[in-house]
């Protein structure tokens, strides 16, 4: 009969050896779901011996892992703030990152009853944890996904909470209602982007939870368009963005535009004939509206008036970093 420590070397080997990055930390996780206790109790029952039963299901588990499916969706749920989220391949696995953009939200809520609603919700994982945490608050999942928002129902039951569900493309399903809070986590992947992507991404989760189209910008900027008819007084907006989209984004929402919903870029490639939002080589949005692009002379100052200054409907707006330093966060405000 082998013991905990014995199955976790031998197992880590295993996966190693089919080139499954952390290896050992994957043997943990699938050990201590297995064995329903926590990863460091591993170590302190570490010459504990093992079960037939219990060592059938990790045999079952490390080979589905061997195999690229994700911990999470062997397992079939994650632990997300206070929450337990049940996932499968309908959805995107929470991710860290996401844990910290739904604490600071949390946070910087007001003391009052809020409209809050999470778009483009796929698990519920962020309007449940808001729901739990705030429950004067009325929370509103949405998704186009049918299937996504039957794993967010059966996650709000599991969590307890008590919240509207409501389907649709972005914001189709709020005609005529206002917001206090929105946070969204959209698809933002570009179809070049997506096929260097890990393979357990790509082949595992929802390709159409993950690719926005040609930029990855497009979710973005129909949210530039449509948002303002959507929020409230001192509302506040909060986006999950991808790495290196930071400049672009600012750019999508107004900074230092002369009209609503775009702003001038550092990068002109504009056609003069069109009335869209067009992109610079280096896929950075500009508002074609804004007129014919600068003369180079001028360029420098403009990219700096972007840089600081705010669009003329949001009060404020705030690139924010995750734990590695990268731009990962992008919070509206208006009056």
């Amino acid at each position: 009969m082998k013991t905990i420590g014995e199955v976790l070397q031998l197992s880590a080997d295993y996966l190693q050896k089919r080139s499954i990055d952390r290896a050992r930390r994957q043997v943990e996780e699938i050990l201590s779901y297995v064995l329903k206790i926590p990863r460091i109790e591993l170590y302190m029952q570490f010459d504990r011996p093992l079960m037939e039963e219990e060592l059938v299901q990790i045999r079952q588990w490390l080979k589905r892992r061997s195999e690229g499916e994700p911990v999470q969706y062997i397992s079939g749920e994650v632990e997300f703030l206070d929450c337990k989220i049940s996932v499968n391949r309908d959805v995107l696995i929470p991710r860290p990152e996401t844990e910290i953009l739904v604490d600071k939200v949390i946070k910087e809520m007001a003391e009052k009853p809020l409209e809050v609603w999470d778009i483009c919700t796929g698990s519920g994982c962020i309007g449940i944890a808001i729901q739990k945490k705030r429950g004067d608050c009325r929370v509103v999942l949405a998704d186009i996904s049918l299937k996504a928002l039957e794993t967010a129902r059966a996650n709000a039951t599991l969590n307890g909470v008590d919240i509207e569900i409501v389907q649709g493309d972005l914001l189709a399903p709020f005609e005529g209602r206002r917001a206090d809070v929105i946070i969204c986590n959209p698809p933002y992947v570009s179809e070049s982007d997506y096929v260097q992507l890990d393979r357990e991404v790509r082949e595992w989760e929802p390709r159409g939870a993950l690719v926005a189209g040609p930029t990855g910008f497009e979710f973005y900027q129909r949210l530039a368009k449509d948002l303002p008819r959507y929020l409230n007084p001192g509302a506040k907006v909060y986006f999950e963005i991808g790495r290196g989209m930071g400049e672009g984004i600012k750019n999508l929402f107004g900074v230092g535009c002369e009209t609503p919903f775009g702003a001038k870029s550092a990068l002109f490639e504009q056609d003069p004939n069109s009335a869209q939002i067009v992109y610079s080589k280096s896929n950075m949005p500009i508002c074609a509206e804004c007129g014919p692009a600068q003369k180079s002379s001028n360029l420098a100052s403009k990219a700096s008036f972007a840089t600081n200054s705010p669009g003329p409907f949001w009060k404020r707006q705030e690139l924010l970093q995750d734990w590695s330093s990268h731009d990962r966060y992008y919070k509206l405000e208006i009056e």
